[in-house]
């Protein structure tokens, strides 16, 4: 028995959280700086997820035997370098990549670079920075509309604008590279062809050498019901994806997984952890929109409750680099989350607001995104995702059902959650 620590703070670190909280492996579980959700699996501790410092510190003080870091932020800011560089801390395994492989998510020009080199399909491209502006609004002249516009680096999920028109694309280009909307993140942008499809989630575990290939995922990012209004970070998902056969996986795994293994042992790249494809399928062939080097938020709701292996098993055999060896499985069943958000999200949202009716909540998993506590030690709201509703059940539909019929029983000032996840699939 292992004692862990889990960095992070949203629903993905709740449904990791109560994954491994069932491992006979573990012993105590803490979480930094976790939620009230969290607190249910473990401990959360008082600790900034980029204070590397005081995360060494705390792994040394509790006999921490690893280290699952959930969000990117501190895997783009080199967590795991940290780790590897010092020798009372290198002995930890750490579940996530390197700087270099965290690059795959935090430079989408990186990523681009990364597709080309190794053949792996994505869109026609361009990368351009601050100094070249006009360049870039030229550069939209090449292919019909939309335009996608990405922020090169992080911007929380919001860093990518769907432009219907040219007028609105050179908007975009104006915001990211001269008026700094995103900040350092978008002093750099790439801009792409918008490739017409449907998306898809897909998702493996890898220690570098061997990979188990996880339950795909649909999430929805609209604000909006049918796909409208501005993105957010995932109003809902389901898993797994109707449209997603062993025909459609295999084109996955061939064209998709087994380059992007080649081109990071190619590149000496260090990766041990999650890689997350977000894919468009266009004529039944898959297309690389992004890679994350972690689990999605909100799939990893619904991706969680479908693995039958002990999670902390397999981030054993990660860190022992036995992955190959190990036992994977995958519940035979459905999953759906709905994501609970405050009024005015993705844009401006008030916080603090009380939240009741979690107990009448039956016959679901509540994963907690942007909840605390207040003085009094009620459950307020603290962000804009505010909780995942998530059922597991024998079909996709009466998943749903229960969602829906457990989110009538929460209440908080101004919740909104969209009435139509899974819709499109049933």
């Amino acid at each position: 028995m292992v004692n862990i620590l889990l960095i992070g703070s949203g629903g993905r670190e709740n449904a990791l959280a109560w994954k491994m909280a069932q491992s006979p492996l573990c012993r105590n579980l803490f979480i930094a700086p976790g939620n009230p959700g969290t607190a249910l699996c473990g401990t959360n501790v008082s600790l900034s997820i980029n204070d590397f410092a005081g995360i060494g510190k705390f792994c040394l003080e509790k006999n921490i035997e690893m280290l699952v870091v959930g969000p990117e932020d501190p895997l783009v800011n080199g967590i795991t370098d940290y780790f590897l560089s010092n020798n009372s801390l290198k002995k930890i395994p750490v579940i996530g990549p390197d700087k270099k492989g965290a690059l795959l998510e935090g430079s989408k020009s990186f990523a681009k670079e990364f597709m080309q080199k190794y053949s792996i399909p994505t869109a026609a491209y361009h990368s351009f920075s601050k100094n070249e502006t006009s360049e870039a609004k030229k550069f939209l002249s090449t292919f019909p509309s939309p335009y996608v516009i990405k922020a090169d680096g992080l911007a929380a999920g919001k860093g990518v604008v769907i432009a219907q028109t040219k007028a609105e694309a050179e908007n975009a280009l104006d915001e990211m590279l001269v008026q700094s909307k995103f900040g350092e993140a978008g002093s750099k942008v790439v801009v792409e062809q918008f490739l017409e499809g449907i998306e898809i989630s897909a998702f493996i575990l890898t220690d570098g050498v061997a990979y188990k290939i996880l339950p795909e995922a649909k999430d929805y990012k609209r604000i909006g019901e049918n796909d409208t209004g501005p993105n957010t970070g995932g109003m809902g998902a389901v898993s797994p994806v109707p449209f997603a056969n062993a025909a459609l996986m295999k084109k996955v795994e061939e064209k998709i997984i087994i380059p992007t293994m080649r081109g990071l042992k190619e590149e000496n790249i260090f990766y041990k952890g999650f890689i997350f494809f977000g894919l468009m399928i266009v004529a039944n062939e898959p297309y690389v929109i992004e890679y994350n080097c972690r689990m999605g938020d909100p799939e990893t709701e619904v991706v969680m409750p479908r693995i039958k292996t002990d999670l902390v098993e397999l981030f054993f055999a990660i860190g022992e680099q036995k992955l190959s060896e190990a036992k994977f499985a995958i519940e035979n069943y459905s999953a759906a989350t709905v994501m609970l958000v405050s009024g005015g999200y993705p844009d401006k949202y008030e916080k603090g607001k009380m939240i009741s009716g979690t107990e009448e909540a039956n016959d679901v998993l509540l994963f907690h995104a942007g909840t605390s506590n207040n003085k009094e030690g009620k459950l307020i709201t603290s962000g804009g995702r505010v909780m995942a509703v998530t059922s597991a059940g024998s079909d996709l539909k009466s998943c749903l059902e229960k969602c829906y019929h457990a989110a009538e029983k929460i209440k908080f000032d101004k919740m909104y959650y969209r009435k139509d996840i899974g819709r499109d699939v049933l």
